[in-house]
C-alpha cells in the first residue's frame, strides 16, 4: 500500500504533500526533524491521506495535489473548515 499525505505545520501553518510506502515511519521523520525538506517546519499535524495499490498512481495523485488544481482544492478545504484560523495572503510587487 501506498499513501498520499498533506501535513499541516503548527509552526508556520504551511502544508507539506508526500507519498510514502509506509506513512507511519514517515509521519515520525517529519515530526523528529529526521526529514530534510521539513525539518524546520515541524511539528505536524496529518490533515488528509489516501491509500493506493501501487507506487504509480500514488505519485500521480501527489503530482495532482502539487499541481494548480490541486492548490485550488486545498485552499478550498481550508476556506470551508477553517475560514478564520487560515489566511491566504496574495501580495504583488510593486514598482
Amino acid at each position: 500500500m501506498f499513501t498520499v499525505y498533506i501535513l499541516q505545520s503548527l509552526k508556520d501553518n504551511k502544508t507539506y504533500i508526500g507519498y510514502t510506502n509506509n506513512f507511519e515511519r514517515r509521519f515520525k521523520e517529519h515530526n523528529s526533524g529526521k526529514s530534510k525538506s521539513t525539518k524546520y517546519r515541524a511539528p505536524f499535524k496529518l490533515i488528509f491521506k489516501e491509500e493506493f495499490e501501487n507506487s504509480i498512481d500514488a505519485k500521480k495523485r501527489e503530482l495532482w495535489w502539487k499541481s494548480g488544481a490541486g492548490r485550488r482544492k486545498l485552499k478550498e478545504y481550508f476556506l470551508k473548515n477553517f475560514p478564520k484560523k487560515v489566511v491566504f495572503i496574495k501580495t504583488a510587487l510593486v514598482n
